[in-house]
């Protein structure tokens, strides 16, 4: 076995060792986030997922006090939001957070706008503080201004070390099995959203 399938690219995620962290939805930035409405609702449904399931919900908020809250529809479904100053939320306590929530905490599966700024400085620095834990970022619920600055920010993620996914990889691996108790909700969330 290679370095790095021992290190991450083989590893599944796992609903009891993950945290969910939700970057910078708000409501005063989303509406000039490329195909923003369909990230946020992702993002929506990875929370509503991550709480059927027992995975703690971590929001941030860059500068609140200009830019506003989170969108309420996820605001609501966070069981903490951090907020910050810092483009990284590490700096700003994210690391201290997520280790409060779920102190044997391995995996971080994070999401969040505007991709090429906060949510990859955030990822980026959750490599750097926690160099143990296996870094997930959902594409697909994640959106910044311009296409071109999304996929340049989730190729420089990959080749930095974390793991891009989806949101229905993320919620089916946590499930990993069709008898898993709540199978059915979670499929009930993503049929919905379809």
């Amino acid at each position: 076995m290679s370095d790095t399938t021992a290190t991450g690219l083989a590893h599944a995620m796992h609903a009891d060792t993950s945290v969910l962290v939700l970057v910078d939805y708000q409501g005063r930035l989303m509406p000039a986030i490329h195909e923003g409405g369909q990230a946020l609702a992702r993002a929506v449904l990875l929370a509503e997922g991550a709480r059927l399931l027992g995975v703690p919900v971590i929001g941030t908020e860059q500068n609140p006090a200009r830019l506003g809250p989170n969108a309420d529809a996820l605001k609501a479904l966070c069981d903490t939001t951090v907020a910050k100053t810092h483009f990284d939320a590490c700096p700003d306590g994210l690391v201290d957070a997520v280790q409060a929530a779920r102190p044997g905490c391995t995996d971080i599966v994070i999401a969040g706008c505007e991709a090429h700024v906060c949510l990859l400085q955030t990822a980026l620095g959750l490599l750097r503080a926690r160099p143990d834990w296996r870094v997930w970022v959902v594409a697909n619920a994640s959106g910044s201004r311009r296409a071109s600055d999304h996929a340049a920010a989730m190729a420089r993620m990959g080749q930095a070390g974390t793991t891009v996914v989806t949101h229905e990889m993320v919620l089916f691996e946590w499930l990993g099995d069709c008898q898993h108790a709540r199978f059915r909700e979670v499929l009930a969330l993503i049929k919905a959203a379809d």
